[in-house]
């Protein structure tokens, strides 16, 4: 990865870092979250590392195609989410 541009390097290890908890055990997901953190889930909002745990952990639901985007921001050197948008694609998917 030292041939990439930093932020693609931090960019990629958070992806790679949310989804493996994401599939494995996603109350643990608080971790990159701060109480300051918000989730907007197909136009429902979640504020706070708590709220967001909450409603990721309860959605069992296969989601087959979907948009996300994270803002992230480094806060006392660790890389941590404070914006995370998820909307389904459900259009063009096949």
């Amino acid at each position: 990865m030292g041939d990439k541009p930093i932020w693609e390097q931090i960019g990629s290890s958070f992806v790679q870092h949310y989804y493996q908890l994401f599939d494995t055990d996603r109350t643990q997901l608080g971790s990159i979250y701060i109480d300051a953190s918000c989730l907007t889930w197909e136009g429902l909002q979640f504020q706070g590392k708590a709220a967001i745990v909450e409603k990721l952990s309860a959605d069992e639901d296969p989601v087959i195609g979907f948009h996300q985007i994270f803002l992230l921001k480094n806060i006392n050197d660790a890389w941590v989410c404070t914006n995370d948008m998820f909307r389904l694609a459900l259009h063009n998917y096949g």
